[in-house]
């Protein structure tokens, strides 16, 4: 997860420590026993070494001392040169390098008695160390192996001073058996500890993914956050806030004092006011930029509880740009108007088709040229202000239909269907060129409303192309397995505010256009999951390569892509 924006207080809560490994507790224990292992060992060759030199007559031999030198050679050879691995159910070959070895040299010391000494306490360390670090079965395994040596240890002796066979038979016994607790409970405590230890690693996971998620919502929400103590010091603000607050890029901080500038005054006022009637608050202001322009803001102010018995509560103020809420409201507006000029539309339908009818009847009685001229001034009137009420309808239709389940539409064969049928209709053979390279293609697109989004943008380029045989091109093809569609045309370029606003409703350039034939493509292409663009590029076949302007829609994955070669036809009649 990306780290927070460094203007934000917020990104306290990703200062969380990192979540520990699954086996990182095992490891450190088990570089505990292991340096453990390297003292204890280094502690014997010491002592042996003294005792040999000092004192002769305990019969410490040389080969004693270089068991104890190996030992030691083996201990470093394992905490330096291995890595711990998982603990197992088993006697796994971890257990013998390490439990094993240690076995091997504290029996034979234990045996030999060397120096006189009692090494019995040294077995408690590989009966702990298969405790903490191994199953249940390896500690009382361990155990057990411990305490069969020291039976075998006190018979041994028993052999050299028979009247002493009770005695140390009942001491490796009680020591066995003292084994055998220990391992049991050690074990058991190690086992619940890294319960414990797991179920607080996922709690903290679990509390830093919340974290992160809650500072991921208010860093990116609209409205701006702050909290504020009873000082009137703010301890959080997010990018929003700042934002409203007039910070400029450069000096955004989310530690500071409201009463550090005049013009935040009457932040300070509702903060007061919500700590001292401890309740709620609401209320609208106007708050100076650093510009000099003013920004009206709504603020809601809520108190937080408190932590402690007497602990201090925060101030959590939320601001909302009126602006933002203004532009909502017309929005919302404009929707209501759609409604409204869709109910009026249909209202108007009839009484203009009762007009056409009788300026129709009337034309068949005209002979006077005046009067015919008047006649079909109010007939292309009446045809245009048809095709607006159409065009409304179509447009409430469009936003107000449903999505269905849609099969598959071979795009090639629809796209030729419908230039054929447009090009004998507009007398526009000789202009068009096809260009399909899609076949097999198909796309989730109702077939009429592929054609209505066509014949739109063919209507557009007919209005601006020239007068050459390719001055209008439809090209289908299959890139990445998506398919797309383009209208080329060989018109002037678009003034950049055009082209910003070439999707919008009752939008154009001509004074006798609606301006919703693009605003309905886009409304139809967005119904079924493609998009569509305008883009300036070149064109034309042969040696006529020309700049123009493209209209492209691209289509969702094909279910059956395949791309061919374009070959440019002129459209038959």
């Amino acid at each position: 997860m990306a780290a927070p924006a460094p203007d934000s207080s917020f990104s306290t809560f990703g200062a969380l420590r990192p979540d520990l490994t699954p086996d990182f507790t095992f490891s450190r224990q088990w570089r505990a026993f292991m340096s453990a292992r390297v003292a204890i060992a280094l502690v014997l060759l010491v002592l042996l070494s003294v005792l040999h030199t000092l004192a002769p007559a305990l019969t410490v031999s040389r080969w004693l001392i270089g068991l104890c030198s190996t030992y030691l050679a083996a201990a470093l050879a394992v905490r330096v040169f291995t890595r711990p691995q998982p603990p197992g159910r088993s006697f796994d070959p971890q257990w013998v390098s390490s439990i094993g070895v240690d076995l091997v040299v504290f029996s034979t010391l234990q045996f030999l008695q060397a120096g006189g000494i009692n090494y019995s306490p040294l077995f408690a360390l590989p009966v702990l160390m298969g405790s903490v670090l191994g199953s249940g079965l390896l500690a009382l395994g361990t155990a057990a192996g411990v305490t069969l040596l020291m039976l075998t240890d006190a018979w041994v002796q028993s052999l050299h001073f028979p009247a002493e066979t009770a005695a140390r038979f009942l001491q490796a016994g009680l020591t066995g058996t003292g084994y055998f607790a220990l391992a049991l409970l050690v074990n058991q405590l190690a086992a619940r500890l890294a319960r414990e230890e797991r179920k607080a690693r996922q709690g903290q996971w679990a509390a830093r993914v919340q974290a992160q998620v809650n500072e991921l919502v208010i860093e990116t929400l609209a409205d701006g956050v702050l909290v504020v103590d009873s000082k009137c010091r703010v301890h959080a603000a997010n990018p929003a806030a700042q934002l409203l607050l007039g910070f400029g890029r450069a000096d955004r901080k989310s530690r500071f004092a409201l009463t550090a500038q005049p013009r935040w005054e009457q932040l300070v006022t509702l903060a007061q006011r919500t700590f001292l009637e401890r309740r709620p608050q609401v209320g609208e202001m106007a708050l100076e930029q650093e510009r000099g322009d003013m920004r009206r803001i709504h603020v809601r102010a809520r108190l937080t509880a408190a932590q402690e018995k007497h602990g201090e509560s925060l101030c959590v103020m939320f601001l909302e740009d009126l602006r933002e809420m203004e532009a909502r409201l017309r929005t919302e507006k404009l929707a209501a108007m759609g409604r409204m000029s869709a109910a009026v539309a249909h209202e108007i339908r009839n009484p203009l088709a009762a007009i056409a009818q009788a300026n129709a009847l009337m034309e068949e009685d005209l002979h006077e040229p005046a009067l015919q001229h008047l006649s079909a001034l109010v007939r292309k009137n009446t045809q245009r202000l048809a095709q607006i009420v159409d065009e409304i309808l179509d447009i409430s239709h469009v936003q107000h239909q449903g999505m269905v389940a849609l099969p598959p539409l071979e795009l090639d064969p629809a796209v030729a269907v419908a230039c054929g049928d447009w090009a004998r209709q507009t007398q526009s053979d000789t202009r068009l060129q096809l260009a399909l390279a899609a076949p097999g293609a198909r796309v989730r697109f109702e077939s009429d409303h592929l054609r209505r989004v066509l014949v739109n943008l063919l209507d557009n380029a007919l209005r601006y192309a020239g007068n050459k045989c390719d001055s209008i091109q439809v090209a289908t093809q299959v890139v990445a397995g998506a398919a797309s569609l383009q209208v080329w045309s060989d018109g002037r370029a678009l003034d950049a505010t055009v082209q910003q606003r070439l999707f919008e409703p009752f939008f154009s350039s001509e004074s006798r256009s609606s301006g919703l034939g693009l605003y309905i493509c886009r409304e139809l292409c967005e119904r079924h999951g493609a998009t569509i663009g305008y883009q300036r590029r070149a064109g034309g076949t042969g040696g006529s390569i020309r700049d123009g302007n493209d209209f492209f829609v691209s289509f969702g994955p094909c279910a059956a892509p395949f791309a061919g070669a374009a070959s440019f036809d002129t459209m038959a009649a």
